[in-house]
């Protein structure tokens, strides 16, 4: 399970759209920059690829919550 995820919008043009996110994993810290087309590109990230799969998922969904759908 993910914990203590943050997110800040970095760029919001009509063009490109770029926030960065942090969040603890299995007690590790991971960072990265969600795109406007759902790519994901990590910091750094040391895990399985199986994690990682796991975790893009997670990613997007928590984006998809934050960012799109209206409150």
């Amino acid at each position: 399970m993910l914990s203590h995820f943050q997110l800040k919008e970095i760029k919001n043009n009509l063009l490109h759209q770029e926030w960065t996110f942090s969040f603890f994993y299995k007690q590790k810290r991971y960072e990265g920059k969600y795109f406007k087309d759902g790519s994901i590109k990590w910091s750094f990230f040391e895990g399985t690829e199986k994690d990682k799969q796991y975790l893009e998922t997670c990613v997007h969904d928590l984006m998809l919550y934050h960012v799109y759908e209206e409150h």
